[in-house]
Order: C-alpha cells, then sequence, then structure tokens
C-alpha cells in the first residue's frame, strides 16, 4: 500500500496548489462547517442554492456537492440544474443523500439525482448507502441506526449500478468503484460526538476530486486525510466542542509526512 499512500500524499499537495474551487447546495445546519474544512484542506469553497446562480456558478467550479440533509422543492431543483450543468461540463458530482430511508421525500429526492444526473460519487453512512442498494435498514431521522448487509459488498454493488465511487461513511470507511474495494481505518469515536462530520467528509472528498482524476485515489485521500486528522485532534482534546476546534487546526495542518506516518487502509477485493 506504500504506493498508494504517496499518491495521497501528493494529492494533498496537488489540492493545495490548485485550490479547487468545490461549489456546494448543502444543508443549513452545516454549511459555515463544510465551507471551512474545505478551506482548510486547500480548497476553496462556494455554496451557492438559488436556481437563478447555481449553472453559472458550477460552470466556474472544480466539484460539485449536491447534500440534501435541509430538504425543499425548490433546493432539489437547483440541485438537478446544477448537476446536468456539471455533467456537460465533466465536473465531478458528490451527492450525500443525508437522510435518504427516513422519510419517503429524501429517497425520492436522492433517487431523482441518481436518475437525473451523472453522480461520481455516492456517500453517505451505512443506512442511507443500504436503502438506495435496495437493502433492509433502519433511518432514523438523518441518523443510522441499523443493516443486516455486507457492508463492502453493499457499496460495491451500488458503485455496479450507477458506475460512480461509493463512499460508506462509519467507525470504517468503505470505499468502492466496483472494481476494487478499500477499507479506511483512520479517525474517532470523538467524531461521532459532532454534527456534520459525515458532511464535512464530503466536502474533503469533492476538494480532491476538483484537483485529482482518479475517483477512488479522491476518495481515499479525503478520508484518509479527516480520519487522521480527528486521531491527531483526539490526542490534544476529549471534549466535543474542543475536539472540533482541533479537529479544523489538524486538518490545516496536515502534511505528506504525518499522511505516509500514520495512514491505516487495506483493500479487501
Amino acid at each position: 500500500m506504500s504506493g498508494l499512500i504517496d499518491l495521497i500524499a501528493e494529492a494533498l499537495v496537488r489540492v493545495r496548489v490548485k485550490r479547487p474551487l468545490v461549489h456546494h447546495i448543502t444543508n443549513f445546519v452545516v454549511m459555515n462547517d463544510c465551507a471551512n474544512i474545505t478551506l482548510h484542506i486547500g480548497g476553496s469553497p462556494v455554496m451557492a442554492h438559488d436556481r437563478e446562480e447555481v449553472e453559472e456558478m458550477v460552470s466556474l467550479a472544480d466539484s460539485l456537492l449536491l447534500n440534501i440533509g435541509t430538504l425543499s422543492g425548490d433546493r432539489i431543483d437547483s440541485m438537478v440544474l446544477a448537476g446536468r450543468c456539471a455533467n456537460k461540463k465533466a465536473i465531478p458530482v458528490l451527492l450525500d443523500p443525508v437522510g435518504a430511508g427516513a422519510t419517503v421525500m429524501r429517497s425520492q429526492a436522492a433517487k431523482r439525482l441518481l436518475r437525473e444526473v451523472k453522480i461520481s460519487f455516492i456517500k453517505g453512512n451505512a443506512g442511507e448507502i443500504s436503502v438506495l442498494a435496495g437493502e433492509d435498514a433502519a433511518v432514523r431521522g438523518v441518523d443510522f441506526a441499523e443493516t443486516s448487509g455486507d457492508l463492502a459488498k453493499v457499496a460495491c454493488r451500488l458503485a455496479k449500478e450507477y458506475n460512480c465511487t461509493v463512499i460508506i461513511t462509519g467507525a470504517v470507511d468503505w470505499v468502492s468503484d466496483g472494481q476494487s474495494t478499500y477499507s479506511v481505518q483512520n479517525g474517532h469515536k470523538l467524531m461521532s460526538a459532532l454534527t456534520g462530520t459525515g458532511c464535512m467528509a464530503g466536502s474533503l472528498v469533492a476538494a480532491f476530486a476538483g484537483a485529482v482524476e482518479d475517483p477512488m485515489l479522491a476518495a481515499l485521500s479525503g478520508l484518509t486525510c479527516f480520519g487522521i486528522a480527528a486521531e491527531l485532534a483526539a490526542k490534544r482534546e476529549q471534549n466535543p466542542a474542543s475536539f472540533k476546534t482541533a479537529l479544523f487546526d489538524e486538518v490545516y495542518a496536515l502534511n505528506s509526512e504525518k499522511i505516509k506516518m500514520l495512514a491505516r487502509f487495506e483493500r479487501v477485493s
């Protein structure tokens, strides 16, 4: 894996040299955190939601992130417009189907986006991804409750269905492009004590997607970097609010040496 770890370290350098513009159409709960985490990794965030400007804005971007966490009909229409424009310009699109499976509206919105937009990445928790893959799963609000499926296989099957890269976040993260599947072990339990760490992980993956062409490398880079930063932050702070501040600091301070020393992932298929 040393060669892939070197590529992740190089990808971080590329993000900070290029400063990719990441167009977010995201939820109000985490908007500021997603903007800052994008900025700290080296990207340039922009939050633009209105249908009158999304096509113009995404035309300037290097990647597009669609997050359905605070949902409305107008917001989904804007996402479709932005996504189609991104497709025309070969700009990678990441979908975060927050709460899919919790309500009919959320599930239908996620499926509409998958039907009408070519999605490059689907990133969600185990429940959300399982629902989209047709598995039995319990989703409570926007939280994952339980699922009985093999997550590596679920990710692989959904990736094949939509010809994209699927990311399942959790205590262990899973990444599959339908051909190869990886588990990422970096991270810390304090991440679950904060709202929006999954959404922030999506922002990091989108930042890497705007700087490197390989979707699997972008996904592994975003998850590994975020997980390493969390581990380092937890060594400094053990209370959630203080940990959050330290987490942002560690993302900002991340470098190639830390990645090469601390990255932990493996190919499982």
